[in-house]
């Protein structure tokens, strides 16, 4: 398979996306977690969606680059094919527009920091 095939079929971005220590975002309960634990420690939620072949390519890319350090930052994985409506509350929780994909980098119960799409690799998360 080429690596055009592997990006656009979504499973470079798996293969990718099993290399960094993510919590799968699933449930709204997990947004108020979120705003809680962000008190303590920067929460990462990446929205991402399967079917795109722009978001898988810009996952893998992220997946690859980025090198959390586990015992300061939570990464949530959001899959919006299957749960577009924690997207929707993310929107107005956080007052941020929805986009695909996304990240947004969530401190003390806000959003510091938010891309979408090539944006995302852009953003200097060492710094947060």
């Amino acid at each position: 398979m080429s690596i055009l095939n592997k990006i656009f079929s979504g499973k470079a971005g798996k293969d990718e996306r099993s290399k960094l220590p993510w919590i799968q975002l699933h449930t709204k309960d997990q947004l108020q977690s979120i705003k809680e634990n962000s008190s303590t420690k920067p929460q990462l939620i990446f929205k991402h969606s399967t079917r795109c072949g722009i978001s898988n390519m810009v996952l893998n890319q992220f997946s690859s680059r980025f090198n959390p350090d586990i015992n300061n930052i939570e990464l949530y994985f959001l899959d919006l094919l299957k749960h577009r409506d924690i997207s929707n509350e993310i929107a107005t929780q956080f007052n941020v527009e929805h986009q695909s994909p996304q990240l947004l980098i969530i401190k003390n119960g806000t959003v510091v920091k938010h891309a979408s799409h090539g944006a995302i690799n852009e953003l200097q998360l060492s710094q947060i």
